[in-house]
């Protein structure tokens, strides 16, 4: 059994292109298991590529990201530098590229799709969701759970945005078979109950190792009052690496801080939420 799982990280991208292998190495050293989650055709492959590469301890998710369902997103740290920007190319969601890929006994879960309201019109949105009942139509196929990706929109004046959380939960209730779990939450605690009830979990990145700020999610009252089995942890690398690393790129390895402060803000014993959490993550993507 390993000690940690990130359940979400993103090896397959270029900012892990010339020491991927020792990433890699450093984590299960630890007795750190790992996800790498698709975004889009070519990262899912290269996920499941990895994945094939390990005999235990490192699996793949594949999917498309709502955002790579329109055109204008660039990001360097996935796509890579000269020649490749702005390589999103407004991706159709292709069913049966996407199924085949799933049918790896490596993959355990369909994502990261979902909804992203960050940068909003109402083009993307029809895209995204018809991206998203897809998706969810797949995991319903081959019976995995979905990695669920949603941001909801730009606060402003204090006035919160349109709540992906709320709109996904309304198609997910409508077409969805399977289990989920939204990673990354950033919710309200209302939001978390709305996937709660429904028996989907949530995770938290190394985002919750900040210090509070105006505008930013009361990650606390969540990670208090959500049940300790209904939660995981992840460090979506090689975004938002925690304290202590803060400001560097995140790798799989700074899982256990996210786990660390998670036991600090419930004020339980670290071991038992260590256990607990671990013992989340094999359940709910039936890891072997």
């Amino acid at each position: 059994m390993p000690d940690y799982i990130d359940i979400h990280a993103h090896l397959n991208f270029e900012a892990f292109k010339d020491d991927r292998d020792q990433t890699i190495r450093r984590a299960l050293d630890s007795n750190t298991w790992l996800i790498n989650v698709g975004t889009q055709n070519e990262t899912s492959k290269t996920a499941v590529d990895i994945a094939l590469c390990h005999d235990k301890g490192v699996y793949a998710i594949i999917g498309l990201h709502p955002v790579h369902t329109s055109k204008s997103y660039h990001d360097e740290k996935e796509l890579g530098e000269g020649g490749k920007e702005f390589t999103s190319r407004g991706e159709l969601f292709d069913f049966e590229y996407y199924k085949k890929l799933a049918s790896h006994s490596k993959v355990v879960a369909i994502g990261e799709v979902g909804l992203d309201f960050y940068h909003l019109d109402d083009e993307s949105v029809q895209k995204q969701k018809d991206a998203f009942i897809k998706s969810i139509e797949l995991a319903n196929e081959v019976g995995k759970p979905l990695m669920l990706h949603l941001r909801n929109g730009q606060t402003v004046d204090g006035v919160p945005g349109r709540s992906a959380y709320k709109e996904a939960v309304e198609l997910l209730k409508q077409y969805s078979k399977v289990k989920g779990n939204a990673h990354f939450f950033a919710g309200t605690w209302e939001e978390a109950q709305l996937f709660l009830d429904m028996g989907y979990t949530i995770s938290f990145t190394g985002a919750i190792t900040y210090p509070p700020k105006a505008g930013v999610p009361d990650y606390a009252e969540v990670i208090k009052k959500a049940p300790l089995d209904m939660i995981m942890t992840e460090t979506d690398c090689p975004y938002v690496a925690p304290v202590p690393h803060r400001g560097k790129r995140n790798e799989p390895l700074y899982v256990q801080e996210v786990v660390k402060k998670i036991a600090e803000i419930r004020g339980e014993d670290f071991i038992k939420v260590r256990e607990a959490l671990v013992a989340n993550a094999i359940r709910f993507f039936n890891l072997k």
